[in-house]
């Protein structure tokens, strides 16, 4: 399997497509919004139920696991602060 990185995505070996990091932005204020600053959530929450683009689900989970070493859950300010700041 070849996988694609975004390059202007590439800030100190953090690779996210431009698209996925918008989505992970976006789906971390929601959750803000709905169960507040606490709330902690898994790169799973960043995608439907059904496995429709396993590549990017793979791309996502290895930025989250291996580059960032990040537990499942973490905090969606956590996340949100880190994503912006890519």
């Amino acid at each position: 399997m070849q996988v694609l990185w975004c390059t202007d995505m590439m800030v100190k070996g953090e690779n996210v497509r431009v698209e996925m990091k918008e989505k992970i932005i976006k789906t971390c204020e929601a959750k803000i919004v709905a169960k507040g600053n606490n709330v902690g959530l898994s790169f799973y929450a960043f995608f439907a139920n059904k496995n429709d683009d396993p590549e990017l689900l793979m791309e996502v989970a290895h930025w989250w696991i291996i580059e960032m070493k990040l537990d499942h859950f973490e905090k969606a300010e956590k996340i949100k602060s880190l994503v912006s700041s890519m």
